[in-house]
């Protein structure tokens, strides 16, 4: 028989570090679930972030080809960026594939959302798929990077992905958790 599995508490939270809005360092004392004390554990607050894998009506897959600070090297990405204050992820996705591509989709699928780093918080990260996407602007990004848009077909999708060319584990999520969405739902 399996004993019911029981949480960590936080006893205290301390502000350690303040780096704008986009970070915030924190020393934690808890108690483990067997009564131990755990002083000094680190945790990292960050915004909350969206990632947005895109299929356009032709059914390309948008993607950046980017240069970002923490990755060496190259590295493709699909749309993402932060969850302004009080904002709905959902809309969040939305706006950030309308910012950062200039595109719209009408059909949206939620992939789940998860925890970035399950010892250390640094936010949660909400997965879309969105179907059927078109071009209705020009990109409006604020991102500081140099990218460039691509359209990969599926097969340079899975190749890249495979290759390990998405970069960042967020990024390889979205596109294995959407390829394996699209796969179930074409049985």
């Amino acid at each position: 028989m399996t004993e019911k599995l029981r949480p960590f508490k936080a006893l205290s939270r301390n502000t350690v570090l303040k780096l704008g809005k986009f970070l915030k360092v924190e020393s934690h004392t808890v108690e483990s679930p067997d009564g131990r004390l755990i002083e000094d554990r680190g945790w990292l607050v960050v915004p909350d972030a969206v990632i947005v894998l895109a299929i356009t009506t032709d059914q390309r897959f948008l993607c950046f080809r980017q240069i970002k600070y923490a990755v060496e090297g190259v590295t493709l990405a699909p749309v993402g960026g932060m969850i302004e204050l009080g904002e709905d992820p959902f809309e969040g996705a939305k706006r950030e594939l309308l910012e950062e591509t200039g595109y719209e989709a009408p059909e949206w699928t939620s992939l789940g959302s998860y925890c970035a780093d399950p010892d250390r918080g640094n936010g949660k990260r909400y997965l879309f798929l969105a179907r059927q996407a078109t071009q209705v602007a020009e990109p409006n990004s604020d991102d500081v990077e140099d990218q460039e848009i691509l359209t990969l077909s599926r097969e340079e999708l899975e190749t890249a992905l495979l290759d390990g060319q998405f970069k960042a584990l967020s990024w390889t999520a979205v596109v294995a958790v959407a390829l394996c969405h699209r796969n179930a739902s074409s049985t």
